[in-house]
């Protein structure tokens, strides 16, 4: 089944109730960890113990703060863990001296950065156009998350996918689902 719901709402009873009756398994929230959470908070709230699986915007620890123990096992999709990089080593101490921890999209960001200065550094200009231009001609940039490389769409060449899952208030990298 495929059901929308509004972005900022709290209360997801009735949505919850149609997935019961429906006798959904898994849930797939295309959306972000904020009502998903409480989506899922209230999943369980019923006693439905259906499977959520999202994408990128969940991770992040806030999510639990709205889910409690109703996140435990929560599955989603995102990048590999940047902050575990070698080449992000530096980035993330200097961050986190500073009592900032560079989760989710922070170094995603950072290296999104250091591509753009490395094009208008090559080219010697901020021209929008020709940055995209010199970036989509494939031109390699050391960054954060080592070296990056962009196709004539614009997509990263080679990029990486894994499952997270949530236990214990964090999540974490989970290779049994890829099996």
């Amino acid at each position: 089944m495929y059901e929308a719901y509004t972005a900022g709402e709290k209360d997801y009873t009735a949505l919850v109730s149609k997935l019961k009756e429906a006798g959904i398994d898994a849930v797939y929230v295309g959306g972000y960890h904020t009502e998903g959470g409480l989506i899922l908070r209230q999943m369980r709230e019923q006693g439905l113990k259906a499977q959520m699986i999202s994408g990128d915007a969940f991770n992040t620890e806030e999510f639990w703060s709205i889910t409690g123990p109703a996140g435990e096992g929560m599955i989603f999709t995102f990048a590999p863990e940047p902050r575990n990089f070698p080449t992000a080593k530096k980035v993330v101490e200097e961050f986190k001296a500073s009592g900032y921890d560079p989760e989710g999209y922070t170094l995603y960001t950072y290296a999104a950065v250091q591509m753009w200065a490395a094009a208008a550094t090559a080219l010697k200009t901020t021209d929008a156009h020709k940055i995209a231009e010199w970036l989509r001609a494939g031109n390699p940039v050391q960054t954060v998350l080592g070296e990056i490389k962009l196709d004539p769409k614009g997509d990263i060449i080679d990029a990486k996918y894994v499952f997270y899952k949530f236990h214990d208030g964090k999540y974490a990298e989970d290779p049994s689902l890829l099996q």
